[in-house]
């Protein structure tokens, strides 16, 4: 080993030394297959990866492949690269350690040709080329998860490629066997699929999108990553905690100063190591917690706040009567109670009061000042509708010039001083979505109590936990009986 490598641990690298003449000969013949057969496959791996920093050393085509621990995108492209990658197993092999293989699944760029009645866009081929795994390139917004009962170097992995950009492309995973035709014309023969698939990261359904494949006899370990991860992060996490935990003689053998060896440590050095470790296992799952914690919130709150500020019709109505039933209202849907539109949107009372009819509006302009003579036209039919059970006023909630951004619309939803001063007089509190809004965001639930039934209300009843976001089967989105 040269001076210039010691403390390195090589890696085969599946193509050409960036700059060589295989290199430029390479991308000729793929730029020609470009005119023939369409986009070629590009190359995976850029020339300013900064390897020695990661304590490697790239072992490009034509360069020995045996003594290598692990293999970055082994590609053969018209007949080369196999013969480097066969040398990188077989040295594996024989010193009875897993081959760590990275390969990437998809193209970023999105301009590829997709075939329709394909179930896959994007696949690897795996082991000995029969098997291989792919899938769709999943819809953009997609957050993943961590698989359930991931732990070690595979969590770590895991939560390196939570950090992609927000709006970097996911592929599903599933494994698919392989067909061949027997030359004599006998017929087909199908090959299943081999190995096992182990899911790193999860979509929303629970397939995998980030995940490590290993062989049938185990002796292979293939990670499969989404284009458009950062190499940097990926290398990082195979010299710190993937080789040390599947292949550890590697960095032995390179007398690598990430290698740690247990066996030639103090008692303080081992006491502080392990404890170093449980601070950062610790500090891991309190943060997949908190991001949990976080995006469980965000989905509980986005269809109120966008309903309130943003919404009309049922969905301005559903968000308004959420709201009002987190704060310790009963609410109740008078379009589903009475069937159809004979009253007001919504009944709210509380224990020991008076309900109040609620009526909500949305304007992508200014209010118009009749909506408050058809809440008071509501108010006025109610005894005919049901003449057993009083309501004392009606409060006339407006989500006004719901086009513009909050910050830009007027404080109150009516201006002209006349009309405001009417209301006065009359039985109807008028609010505005923004404000019942921002009392909902601080969570002050009396303010909302207050501002519908009275300051009567301000005690009168006690906040429930907010709804879980709606699941897949359609519900109600509050709850509360009818008010006796």
């Amino acid at each position: 080993m040269s001076s210039s490598t010691t403390g390195l641990v090589p890696v085969h690298i599946g193509q050409p030394e960036p700059g060589s003449e295989e290199e430029q000969g390479l991308l000729f013949r793929r730029e020609r297959a470009l005119n023939r057969m369409g986009p070629p496959e590009p190359l995976r791996v850029p020339g300013d990866v900064p390897w020695e920093r990661h304590g490697l050393v790239p072992r490009w085509w034509g360069m020995e492949s045996s003594d290598c621990p692990a293999a970055v995108e082994p590609g053969f492209f018209s007949g080369q690269g196999h013969e480097e990658f066969q040398r990188f197993l077989g040295g594996a092999r024989q010193r009875g350690e897993v081959a760590l293989v990275f390969a990437v699944v998809g193209h970023a760029d999105g301009d590829r040709p997709r075939n329709p009645l394909s179930s896959v866009d994007a696949s690897v081929r795996l082991g000995d080329q029969s098997t291989s795994a792919g899938g769709r390139r999943l819809p953009k917004g997609m957050r993943p998860e961590i698989a359930p009962g991931l732990e070690g170097a595979d969590r770590d992995l895991a939560i390196r490629l939570l950090t992609r950009p927000e709006g970097a492309p996911w592929w599903s995973l599933k494994l698919y066997g392989s067909q061949s035709y027997n030359g004599d014309g006998s017929g087909r023969v199908d090959h299943p699929a081999a190995g096992e698939l182990h899911p790193i990261l999860v979509d929303s359904l629970g397939e995998p999108v980030v995940a490590a494949w290993t062989s049938p006899e185990g002796d292979q370990r293939w990670y499969l990553i989404p284009d458009a991860t950062r190499w940097e992060s990926v290398l990082g996490w195979l010299v710190h905690r993937a080789l040390p935990e599947y292949v550890p003689a590697a960095l032995r053998r390179a007398r690598s100063p990430f290698f740690i060896d247990p066996d030639l440590q103090t008692v303080g050095e081992q006491s502080a190591r392990d404890a170093l470790e449980d601070l950062e296992a610790r500090y891991a799952a309190e943060k997949q917690r908190l991001e949990d914690e976080l995006r469980r919130a965000k989905e509980t709150a986005e269809p109120v706040r966008y309903g309130l500020l943003y919404g009309s019709g049922t969905e301005l109505v559903h968000a308004v009567a959420r709201v009002l039933t987190v704060a310790g209202m009963h609410t109740v849907d008078l379009d589903e109670e009475l069937g159809g539109t004979k009253s007001a949107d919504l009944l709210v009372g509380a224990d020991g009061m008076a309900s109040r009819l609620v009526e909500v509006k949305g304007a992508s302009g200014p209010a118009q000042e009749h909506l408050v003579g058809h809440l008071q036209r509501h108010l006025e039919t109610w005894p005919q509708l049901r003449p057993d059970e009083t309501v004392s006023d009606g409060v006339l909630i407006v989500n006004h010039q719901h086009k513009l951004h909050p910050s830009e619309r007027t404080a109150a939803v009516y201006a002209r001083p006349e009309f405001v001063a009417s209301l006065d007089s009359l039985p109807v509190t008028v609010i505005s979505t923004v404000e019942l809004f921002n009392w909902w965001r601080a969570a002050d639930w009396t303010a909302i109590r207050t501002a519908v039934l009275g300051d009567a209300a301000a005690q009168s009843a006690t906040p429930v936990n907010p709804p879980q976001p709606p699941s897949a089967q359609r519900r109600r989105w509050w709850s509360g009986g009818r008010h006796q």
